[in-house]
């Protein structure tokens, strides 16, 4: 686990050159066909090499849920192990990370009427707006979205509104491991920087590479297609969103990089915020230059511990 730019890919590499592993990406952007260099997806070389699941999963309109992941990288962990293989669930789509251990929580059902109504004040308001009024029903939630991330904005308010609690109370109430993780062993590698400026630094690097290997012309044929649009998860993940209007004549291309850096770092901010609650991982400096030899380390002695206590 890591915020953005903190070398997570690298890191399932080093597990892989000292066990035979199968990476599970968690990941909402990097399922979608079509989206390569602005979800710095693996090339076809890295994939050749070393198995990865859950990439290109879906076209950029189609939905995918937090329950299909769940569904999909349990299946794929069995999947594994019955390979013997070591399943390493690498990424930092923070809510794919809980619920796969936490479970779903009961929630109410979505209710037509009310998301209409959410939509209608968000058109006249604008999203953030809405993203404020959740700030005060449920700060917790409203802390680790965007707001401008429509979509869990507005399922987070449907459900206080509908059930009159915050939707990260739900979420935490959760009686113990679900049943379906019996037998199952989680050891929590977390990179996270030192220094954040120098992470930040990584970010706009990041993403200068990315424009020079043709983002540009990547969200350009995406938005050709004529049947996307902002509305779509798809297209508002972070550098695709900001380009966006770019590509469209409304916005310079100075002023998208400079949003997209922006809202890279404050995803990042939210991602380490999401990390610090959890109590029982290894964090791991993503800055240091023997990152990797730390992160296999740390994973073989997990390992041997595991193995220690079920003799």
């Amino acid at each position: 686990m890591g915020p953005t730019a903190s070398g997570k890919s690298a890191a399932a590499r080093a597990l892989a050159s000292r066990w035979p592993v199968e990476i599970i990406n968690v990941d909402s952007a990097t399922i979608y066909r079509g989206m390569d260099i602005g979800t710095a997806k693996p090339d076809a070389n890295e994939r050749a090499r070393l198995v990865h699941h859950l990439l290109d999963i879906r076209d950029p309109a189609e939905s995918y849920s937090v329950a299909d992941f769940r569904r999909d990288a349990l299946g794929l962990v069995a999947q594994a192990h019955r390979r013997e293989r070591l399943p390493v669930l690498a990424g930092g789509t923070m809510m794919y990370f809980h619920v796969l251990q936490a479970g779903l929580a009961d929630l109410p059902a979505a209710n037509a009427a009310l998301r209409q109504e959410l939509e209608d004040r968000a058109a006249t308001l604008g999203w953030p707006a809405l993203h404020a009024e959740l700030a005060r029903l449920d700060p917790a939630t409203a802390t680790r979205l965007a707001p401008n991330d429509s979509q869990r904005i507005q399922r987070a308010l449907e459900v206080c509104l509908l059930s009159g609690r915050p939707f990260s109370a739900h979420l935490a109430q959760a009686a113990g491991p679900p049943r379906d993780l019996e037998g199952l062993h989680f050891v929590e590698l977390s990179l996270e920087p030192a220094d954040r400026g120098v992470l930040h630094q990584r970010i706009a690097q990041r993403f200068d590479l990315m424009l020079e290997a043709g983002l540009v012309a990547e969200v350009a044929g995406l938005r050709a297609r004529g049947d996307l649009h902002p509305g779509l998860p798809s297209v508002r993940c972070v550098g695709y969103r900001q380009l966006w209007p770019h590509v469209g004549g409304e916005l310079s291309l100075a002023m998208a990089r400079e949003q997209a850096i922006a809202a890279t770092r404050q995803l990042a901010k939210r991602q380490l915020t999401w990390l610090r609650g959890r109590p029982a991982r290894r964090q791991l400096d993503c800055l240091r230059a023997d990152v990797a030899t730390q992160v296999v380390d740390a994973a073989y002695t997990a390992l041997a511990s595991l193995r220690a206590s079920s003799s």
